[in-house]
């Protein structure tokens, strides 16, 4: 199947007319985008959108040949005109299928929001999933054949769709996943990119044409790494956004339980709060077992609290222990970790605080901590495909 995108953006497209937001600033050339329509083998047109015919030219398509419309979300504001020849556009039942003339088979898939979604399967066998702005399959089974070769849905919106279809299979490791109904959520170009990159998706200009099947462009997301940043950074949304559509997470959390200290309460809350509900908590800081292990990917928040415990158990904040073998415990067991994080098979993604480069810390023990800490990120960081440092909420790749 060929699949021409006439549109990738929301349904009030990007920029969004009359918006002052900076992301729509930059939406310029081809980081613009009208609301997203599909055009499947120039036969079947997923979502009616103004100006779709002139899109279909500008792509080289004629409209010419759809024999069938469907929409997939309610259309808000002034009625969209249909253009001569097409049929009437309209919205299958959940669980309906239809049959086209040209070998194409539709089948309606029902949304946990307003909204349906379609599977499409082309005269060939190939299989595509087209999911509406907003909105995750519900009650999701095993695809009756394999898996989509090409899923179409609101990744930046519900990055918990993506999660879902790879839960059942739906979504694999050659499956190509394209962002569409693109807003204005985050900054078009390469922040974007960055960020579905690490999603395992991509996004594409409007009028590009796609061959269902063909692999060679989907993102390899780095299998390890570190985010790095000060206080309130944005470090930890970082990490959790990163792996927000991966299905079983296991967070671990290395700061333990701190009875009677609310305010640790309250962020421990938070935290928990902003994570999606199929992920596993495990507070410990016993982190090689669990690196040696098989399973879902791992989320380390954060390597900072983990030495802090380190360095308590070797004696480090006494002179006389810690020049009587306690740092040498610590290399040790800074060894060891890098070590499990090398050999390491799981996905992970760890944070860790940068504090090298502020005020010089007026008591010895806060500049042991601080070197050690600075000693460590950089001997976990080298075992990392990717390195991020986060400053002001804006992620920066130091590398991969």
């Amino acid at each position: 199947m060929e699949v021409t995108l006439l549109g990738t953006g929301a349904p009030a497209g990007l920029p969004r007319p009359d918006c002052p937001c900076a992301a729509c600033a930059t939406a310029l050339g081809p980081d613009s985008r009208a609301a997203t329509a599909v055009l499947v083998d120039g036969a079947l047109l997923l979502d009616l959108t103004p100006g779709v015919a002139f899109a279909a030219a500008r792509a080289g398509h004629s409209l010419g040949g759809v024999r069938q419309v469907l929409l997939s979300h309610p259309h808000d504001g002034p009625a969209v005109e249909v253009p001569a020849g097409l049929p009437h556009p309209g919205r299958m039942p959940d669980g309906r299928e239809l049959a086209l003339l040209t070998g194409h088979r539709v089948r309606a898939v029902a949304m946990d929001a307003g909204g349906t979604g379609y599977a499409v399967t082309g005269p060939d066998g190939d299989h595509l999933l087209y999911l509406p702005p907003g909105g995750a399959p519900a009650g999701l089974e095993e695809p009756t054949a394999e898996s989509y070769q090409l899923v179409l849905a609101d990744v930046v919106g519900r990055p918990d769709a993506l999660a879902r279809l790879r839960a059942v299979g739906s979504a694999g490791p050659t499956t190509d996943v394209i962002a569409v109904h693109l807003d204005h959520d985050v900054p078009p170009g390469a922040e974007l990119g960055r960020r579905l990159a690490a999603a395992g998706a991509r996004a594409v200009p409007d009028g590009t044409t796609l061959t269902v099947g063909a692999y060679e462009d989907v993102p390899d997301v780095p299998r390890r790494t570190l985010v790095l940043g000060g206080a309130r950074s944005g470090k930890s949304v970082e990490a959790e956004r990163r792996l927000e559509s991966f299905p079983e997470v296991l967070y671990v959390a290395t700061g333990g339980t701190r009875g009677g200290d609310t305010e640790w309460a309250e962020r421990v809350a938070a935290h928990r709060e902003r994570r999606p509900g199929s992920w596993r908590t495990a507070e410990t800081t016993d982190l090689v077992p669990l690196l040696g292990e098989d399973g879902p990917p791992l989320l380390i928040d954060c390597l900072s609290l983990w030495l802090t415990d380190v360095m308590d158990s070797v004696g480090a904040w006494d002179d006389a222990e810690w020049a009587g073998g306690g740092e040498k415990s610590l290399r040790e067991r800074v060894r060891e970790l890098t070590e499990a994080v090398r050999r390491t098979r799981r996905t992970v993604v760890a944070v860790s605080n940068e504090v090298g480069s502020g005020i010089v810390p007026a008591t010895a023990s806060g500049r042991r901590y601080r070197d050690e800490l600075g000693r460590l990120n950089a001997a976990f960081g080298a075992e990392c495909e990717q390195v991020l440092l986060v400053v002001a909420g804006q992620a920066l790749a130091l590398r991969g």
